[in-house]
């Protein structure tokens, strides 16, 4: 199998993450993508030419992070990630759909803030943010909601908010939320967490 990466996605992180905690990441390469540019391989794998894109044994492919790591889930070893049903399985996709969200937020804010000065648009921006700040507030109350065992609420939250203190450090959730701090302290600690630490490639500023 083989997996279209790079190391700064935070979707992507979700998916190594996932890989490393269900035993499978030694039966995965990683192959690094341009999702930005012209990636012919990425391109014929996945027609939206977007990170992570996993292809299977047999050829298929597999997008979206949250369908990477359910199918991660449900073949990797060890306990599952996502409970099969009931009141558990919807809060664990509830708060992986929340730290997506934030991701998505989050994305839109660093790439808008990548354009032209004037091609800027501030109200666009303080909206996102703010919409930010409410999920870390949620996700303080959400987290001790989830089972004991780690989960894949777990896993999107941790990532989320890793991704913060990577791209957008203003955004003082720490302050704010000690509590989700305490816990993403210890959280970040994981090996699976550590291994995956985003680090820009050399050739960026």
């Amino acid at each position: 199998m083989q997996l279209f990466y790079s190391t700064t996605s935070p979707y992507v992180r979700k998916v190594r993450v996932t890989m490393i905690e269900k035993g499978l990441a030694g039966h995965i390469d990683l192959r690094l993508a341009n999702a930005h540019g012209v990636d012919e391989a990425l391109r014929a794998a996945n027609p939206l030419s977007r990170i992570p894109t996993l292809i299977l044994d047999d050829g298929s492919a597999l997008y979206d992070s949250p369908v990477i790591c359910a199918w991660l889930d449900a073949h990797g070893e060890g306990p599952e990630l996502i409970p099969p049903a009931g009141a558990e399985h919807w809060a664990v996709r509830r708060t992986e759909a929340l730290a997506d969200g934030m991701l998505d937020d989050a994305v839109a804010v660093v790439m808008e803030r990548r354009r032209a000065m004037a091609q800027e648009d501030p109200v666009l921006q303080t909206g996102r943010i703010e919409a930010l700040q409410r999920a870390c507030a949620r996700l303080e109350s959400d987290l001790p909601t989830l089972p004991g065992a780690l989960t894949l609420g777990h896993i999107a939250a941790g990532c989320a908010l890793g991704y913060l203190g990577f791209r957008l450090p203003e955004i003082d959730w720490r302050s704010a939320h000690p509590r989700l701090a305490g816990w993403y302290q210890s959280f970040a600690e994981r090996p699976a967490m550590v291994e995956t630490v985003p680090v820009d490639p050399p050739h960026q500023p």
